[in-house]
């Protein structure tokens, strides 16, 4: 064999070779979707912590950004799977992923024993440290510092767990749990509380966009950081584990937490400058938002619509069932009314959206789960009312009616329900505002509504009560509205009779 055959051997070898390496590559990226047999993958999180997750408010839009979903989108893309991204409150993600509603949780979680239980982790991509907190002059430099202080955490996170241990070393320490970490610092703002446990990321935007307050960092007697969550079992931790360590070794997370993590990275300017005194109140620091927050109308008025809709149905139904001579129909919606008035809403829903799939493998959607819980509990208060219309209509009427030869059900619809309707019509109009106010409840399983679109606009520029103020502005325009139309149908028609 001459040079120039060997040349070439050497050249086709190294032209198979790369080939098969990149074949053996493309494999490998989509090895991990072929295990799961889903070529798209939910992520669930809580986008009211900035900057690991939180919504890009600006022009309405309503896109999650932030550190953690850089990552997962890096991640999806390595491993050759689509992302969808779903939200709910912090205390809400694990309970998710239990009820099969997502893949993996990112939402800046520690790993601890107590979570290890319920779920897997991946390793750790981001290093973290607690602070406390507090207005400026406290000097709440250490744990011990906040003997017989009030402190604030956020429910289910890892500083609530770390503020118990403190708890348990320092006396007098009183904790207040709250969903939120804005509300921990609104609280703290108002005086209810000393101090508040935040992670030092989160601790300096605070801090910047409200100058009263100051930060320290709590020295940690273990390591701990952020890291993946996944159902028990996931195929998808070992990928995940070692796309997440190639990022690490490249220096891609260290690129992202720059990004992210940068001080100004995460502030507008209007935020940072806030008045001082009284309230602190300055509505140009959300006028960018409003198209954001308005966007949650047309969400809240279609839930109300359908809950309406299909409540006064069910509750029709209902009605007629307790009035009906046939006792185990009228003893069942006694029963079934009697369980629905007598459990908390936001139990129903929770129960509605976190059970159904594993109850019957359907993936219900938070809107659909909020209408279904709404129209089962609506129907139940509406039977009464419309059980009171009924009853309340001249009985000669529906003798008249029997001894014509009109069939009950006839009857009813005809002649006595739209009677029944025209009387009760003011019930029926103070159960929709109900509704439509309670609506806001929603927001605990992801719906982003008005109440929850100002949440956001809150968290994103670190305040508090403009953004609420703003949308108790448009529960009231909407609920005043509405008892304008009711009175208008009312008067026309009672110009009937």
């Amino acid at each position: 064999m001459n040079k120039r055959q060997v040349w070439l051997l050497t050249m086709l070898f190294a032209a198979v070779v790369a080939i098969s390496v990149v074949i053996a590559g493309g494999h490998n990226s989509l090895q991990a979707a072929s295990s799961v047999g889903k070529d798209t993958l939910t992520m669930i999180t809580s986008p009211d912590y900035p900057p690991y997750e939180f919504y890009d408010t600006k022009g309405g839009d309503r896109q999650i950004v932030g550190f953690d979903i850089d990552i997962a989108n890096t991640l999806a893309k390595e491993l050759g799977f689509k992302l969808k991204v779903m939200e709910s409150d912090f205390n809400g993600l694990i309970p998710a992923l239990q009820a099969n509603r997502a893949d993996f949780v990112m939402a800046g979680m520690t790993p601890t024993p107590e979570r290890q239980k319920n779920v897997d982790f991946s390793i750790i991509y981001y290093e973290a440290k607690d602070t406390i907190v507090a207005p400026k002059g406290s000097n709440f430099k250490q744990p011990k510092d906040l003997s017989g202080k009030k402190v604030g955490v956020q429910l289910g996170t890892i500083q609530e767990q770390n503020a118990k241990k403190i708890a348990e070393k320092v006396t007098g320490i009183q904790l207040k749990q709250l969903n939120k970490v804005p509300e921990v610092i609104q609280e703290m703002k108002s005086g209810r509380i000393d101090a508040a446990i935040v992670e030092d990321t989160v601790a300096r935007g605070f801090a910047q966009a409200n100058p009263e307050l100051e930060f320290n960092v709590i020295p940690s007697e273990s390591a701990s950081g952020s890291a993946i969550a996944f159902p028990k079992n996931s195929a998808l931790v070992a990928p995940f584990n070692k796309v997440l360590q190639q990022m690490k070794d490249k220096g891609e997370l260290a690129k992202l937490a720059t990004k992210w993590f940068s001080v100004n990275a995460k502030v507008d300017a209007a935020s940072s400058s806030a008045a001082k005194g009284g309230l602190n109140l300055d509505f140009t620091r959300i006028f960018p938002d409003i198209p954001f927050i308005l966007k949650g109308i047309p969400i809240t008025l279609l839930f109300t619509l359908l809950s309406v809709f299909l409540g006064l149905i069910w509750g029709t139904v209902l009605s007629l069932l307790k009035i009906t001579n046939i006792k185990p129909l009228t003893w069942l919606a006694n029963a079934y009314t009697s369980v629905f008035r007598g459990t908390p809403l936001l139990l129903q829903l929770a129960l509605v959206y976190y059970a159904t799939p594993q109850l019957t493998g359907y993936d219900i959607s938070a809107l659909q789960a909020g209408v279904l819980t709404f129209t089962l509990n609506s129907g139940a208060y509406m039977s009464e009312t419309i059980r009171a219309g009924i009853q309340a209509v001249d009985k000669g009427q529906s003798e008249a009616a029997m001894s014509m030869g009109v069939s009950y059900w006839l009857m009813m619809w005809d002649i006595i329900l739209p009677q029944a309707l025209k009387n009760i019509l003011p019930a029926l109009v103070n159960e929709t505002i109900g509704l439509l106010k309670d609506s806001a409840l929603v927001s605990t399983i992801g719906v982003v509504e008005i109440l929850r679109s100002a949440q956001i606009v809150g968290a994103n520029k670190y305040i508090y009560f403009e953004p609420l103020l703003f949308a108790g502005l448009i529960y009231y325009i909407l609920v005043m509205g509405l008892t304008f139309g009711a009175s208008a149908l009312e008067r026309r028609l009672r110009q009937s009779e």
